[in-house]
């Protein structure tokens, strides 16, 4: 695969799809006129490196990009409309514009299609990222021809350091919480002021008091985890924000 794409302007084709008010088209044209878009294509949806690794690190780095002028974070694929709902909703990523190219136009007009016949998936893309500004690619990360599925430089993180090198993706928090915890309250309303998004996990069947063991060293809740380091509890989140303040 080569760059040769990069000044040129993208494929402009009709792409069905269908929602909840029935079928209609995306044209390529309009979805990146006069937009700076970042693209990925890759060979498949639920597939293990594409919903492990591709598409939740862009999902999860979409307020950053675009924080630095990017409109739009489309996802290609060369399957149906149907299949690619799904996946969306399974990955519960709501922050990528989806784009189904069930008959590869887009994809072979982007001379990316390549034929995985050998582990029966027929044609797909070849795993790429590209970036687009008002309908002319202006940079592209191609994977390298190698046998497997290399995933090396169209990864989130790479385009986003392209874009910006000095851009800082976002603090991930993860709170260890329990029901009725007076504490675990305290602590998701001091993030909720400081405007820290949160994932919350809650003490239960699946996950015990052995797992906050584990991973914290406590069994009291709540237990608050910033970008990887443990802050601890509500008193030590409030004296760890006041000290950022």
């Amino acid at each position: 695969m080569s760059h040769a794409h990069e000044g040129q302007s993208v494929p402009v084709v009709d792409i069905p799809v269908i929602s909840d008010d029935g079928w209609s088209k995306i044209n390529t044209g309009e979805l990146f006129a006069g937009r700076t878009v970042v693209v990925f294509s890759l060979p498949g949806a639920f597939t293990p490196t594409c919903s492990g690794s591709h598409l939740p690190r862009y999902n999860e780095l979409a307020p950053v990009f675009k924080a630095n002028g990017v409109d739009e974070i489309v996802c290609v694929s060369v399957n149906d409309t149907f299949v690619m709902s799904a996946w969306a909703e399974d990955q519960q990523a709501e922050n990528i514009t989806f784009l189904p190219d069930g008959n590869g136009a887009f994809t072979e007009g982007m001379g990316m299609l390549v034929d995985k016949s050998a582990i029966g998936f027929g044609k797909r893309s070849w795993r790429y990222s590209m970036l687009v500004k008002n309908g002319v690619v202006a940079k592209m990360f191609v994977e390298a021809e190698v046998e497997g599925d290399p995933f090396e430089v169209s990864d989130a993180d790479t385009m986003l350091s392209y874009i910006n090198p000095r851009a800082k993706g976002p603090n991930f928090v993860t709170v260890f919480s329990k029901q009725g915890c007076p504490h675990c309250a305290r602590a998701k309303k001091l993030l909720g002021e400081k405007g820290y998004a949160f994932e919350e996990v809650e003490i239960g069947e699946k996950v015990t008091s052995r797992t906050l063991q584990a991973v914290a060293g406590k069994t009291r809740t709540p237990q608050i985890f910033i970008a990887g380091k443990h802050i601890g509890g509500a008193d030590e989140l409030e004296a760890f924000l006041a000290a950022k303040a």
